[in-house]
């Protein structure tokens, strides 16, 4: 079975939760809604927030987009109501999706609300440099071409109702037009059940993101051998966390070390969510990469 984390979401409509109870129960992981708009705040964020971050849960906040406003206005008033409890390994989302009666889409083409989704994960980017920004969407706004490439998906859709996370955690990983899926709420009831494609010690370690400065010390990128089949080349785990780095799924901050340890395989999570045709066949979230996964990811790195 794919290794899965487990974790909630919340926003106004729920009361406070015993969170710390709830991890002990074995969540890893809680989003809280923050703000909605160019104005509107939740009122119950930092009630919801400050308890997740008090259990030592993997946290993240999210905006209801109105991508027929200014994406900036929107950014700044999300930035402004996280900027407080931002801290390292806190995750972003923009929750895209259309209101019932379409009020929050109106007068916008598919192209319209992609540039607002872009320019709204490039503002947040810029305030939390490093930080991961991602996107919660429908599959109808997925096929619709609303959402941007390269970005993480948080993604809903309730196949059962009621459901249980061991349910979620045995079925197929969605893959709505074919794109990957990071994060899949499964149900809404009794609460935003949802459960994130890596352990728990690697979706805590996806969450830092890249917060690495530029000031780390310069190295000779180590060369694929040439002339040698992909499958009798050997490189090092040194060699392979420094080939991560340069492609940019391993933060420059973390020190090189000669152990395939947990963050390292964090990084090839991040390269084959990225590259999905490297991994193990039906494995979802594969921290092990193989003979083809290691020459893509040195091209990737060093034949620019």
């Amino acid at each position: 079975m794919t290794s899965t984390s487990r974790g909630l979401d919340v926003s106004a409509y729920q009361s406070a939760q015993n969170w710390k109870a709830l991890k002990a129960d074995g969540l890893s992981f809680a989003f809280a809604k923050a703000s909605e708009g160019e104005k509107s705040r939740d009122a119950r964020f930092a009630t919801h927030i400050k308890g997740i971050k008090g259990a030592g849960l993997v946290a993240g906040a999210y905006h209801f987009a109105w991508p027929n406003q200014s994406a900036a206005a929107e950014a700044a008033n999300y930035i402004a109501a996280v900027k407080p409890y931002a801290g390292a390994g806190f995750l972003h989302w923009l929750d895209l999706e259309r209101y019932s009666d379409g009020r929050n889409y109106k007068g916008r083409t598919a192209a319209q609300i992609k540039a607002y989704a872009s320019a709204w994960i490039a503002a947040v980017k810029k305030a939390f440099p490093g930080q991961v920004v991602g996107i919660y969407t429908s599959a109808s706004d997925i096929a619709a071409g609303h959402v941007p490439s390269g970005v993480p998906l948080w993604y809903p859709a309730y196949p059962w109702g009621a459901a249980t996370y061991a349910r979620a955690e045995a079925a197929t990983r969605p893959k709505p037009s074919g794109r990957t899926v990071t994060i899949w709420q499964f149900t809404s009831t009794p609460l935003d059940r949802n459960i994130a494609y890596m352990s728990p010690s690697a979706l805590r370690e996806w969450a830092k993101g890249d917060t690495g400065n530029d000031d780390e010390p310069s190295y000779t990128p180590p060369k694929f051998p040439t002339g040698l089949a992909p499958g009798k080349a050997k490189p090092s785990a040194v060699a392979l966390q420094r080939a991560l780095k340069a492609a940019g799924y391993m933060a420059k901050s973390v020190a090189e070390s000669p152990n395939y340890g947990p963050k390292t395989q964090a990084g090839v999570v991040k390269f084959h969510n990225a590259h999905p045709q490297y991994r193990a066949k039906g494995k979802a979230s594969d921290p092990a990469i193989g003979p083809k996964g290691w020459a893509a990811l040195f091209r990737l790195a060093y034949d620019k």
